[in-house]
């Protein structure tokens, strides 16, 4: 099916350097890409490939597609690394491509979903939020993003599937041999379905746990929690950030402060001032920007945040005001294996 031009690179040879008037093209059709990546996650090509090569006519029989269609936009990608010539008109997905497969235990299928379904659209508004900062997101659906999605049960969902799989991929390993600070409760503040609260709470068996979030959000909780073991160990309780936070010895943001800007994550650091008692600790995870032009996950993330949200990508300077200025004290910036890092903080 993917047929050979005759001029493959020999096998372990580097690949031509790309002009740079090509290159410049090749960012300027990413919208392209990204719009074929969605396609193929929302046909569910990849997870069919996930059972072994198939012919053109049946996987675009098992998926609903227009088969021509179909080959010429697996001709597209192939190139790019995700589908392989399998041989005998087959063909293959390979191991980049497979995280689109919704069977891939690190799948980044419903990201796909839920990037191309809530933020491709807004971001054609982006050169009106650099010159006016207010996010493309809320100009779009005329709200600020979050409420827009708290708003339809099946957007809620979309967005805990999402960020679950992202947040999980981008955290990989970060707890390995991370020890809690001392203190019996943790209460995960935004914590969604769980997740990391209950990889926290399996590595830390002495300590119990909340997790806090929107009633319409923390719900999905249950069924993470009992499928871990955890029920007996975890409180679910709905609630706004912003307004009051359950007592705890130590509070975690998990990827939460990223999404607001100073002044809302002065709110959301004032309602745990307010609710914890002097020496609380404080875990914020987050990815942290560092100096220069060092390349970054971070760095990239920011721009969501600039079409989506109020919020952004902060540097550990940035961070250190940022938790000062609520009477927080930052003891320690903890790297991790996976792009984020955890800084550990103290209420003064």
């Amino acid at each position: 099916m993917l047929k050979s031009t005759g001029n493959d690179q020999a096998v372990g040879a580097a690949p031509p350097p790309v002009p740079p008037l090509f290159q410049m093209a090749q960012l300027l059709g990413g919208f392209q890409v990204s719009q074929a990546l969605y396609v193929i996650a929302k046909l569910d090509v990849a997870t069919k490939l996930a059972d072994g090569p198939r012919d053109l006519t049946t996987l675009a029989r098992e998926t609903g597609a227009h088969e021509e269609s179909l080959g010429r936009l697996i001709r597209t990608l192939a190139p790019l690394g995700l589908f392989q010539d399998a041989g005998g008109d087959k063909v293959t997905v390979t191991p980049l491509g497979e995280f689109l497969s919704a069977t891939h235990p690190m799948s980044l299928r419903p990201a796909a979903l839920f990037w191309m379904e809530t933020h491709y659209l807004p971001f054609a508004g982006l050169l009106d939020t650099v010159r006016t900062g207010v996010p493309a997101a809320e100009t779009h659906y005329g709200k600020p993003f979050f409420d827009w999605v708290v708003e339809d049960p099946e957007r809620v969902a979309l967005t805990n599937s999402a960020m679950a799989g992202v947040v999980a991929s981008v955290r990989a390993g970060m707890f390995e041999d991370y020890v809690l600070p001392a203190g019996r409760t943790v209460a995960d503040l935004g914590g969604a379905d769980g997740s990391v609260l209950a990889e926290l709470l399996s590595r830390n068996p002495d300590h119990s746990g909340i997790v806090f979030d929107l009633p319409e959000v923390v719900k999905a909780a249950h069924g993470v929690l009992a499928s871990r073991g955890l029920t007996d160990r975890v409180e679910v309780v709905g609630g706004s950030f912003f307004e009051e936070v359950p007592t705890a010895d130590v509070y975690v943001l998990a990827y939460i402060l990223h999404d607001w800007s100073d002044e809302e994550s002065g709110r959301i650091l004032a309602a745990i001032r307010k609710a914890a008692r002097p020496g609380a600790r404080l875990l914020v995870i987050e990815s942290v920007v560092p100096e220069g032009d060092e390349p970054h996950m971070a760095k990239m993330v920011d721009l969501t945040m600039l079409g989506m949200l109020s919020g952004k990508e902060r540097t550990e300077r940035e961070y250190e005001r940022l938790l000062g200025d609520a009477g927080f004290s930052l003891d320690r910036v903890v790297a991790t294996p996976s792009p984020l890092s955890i800084l550990e903080t103290t209420l003064l």
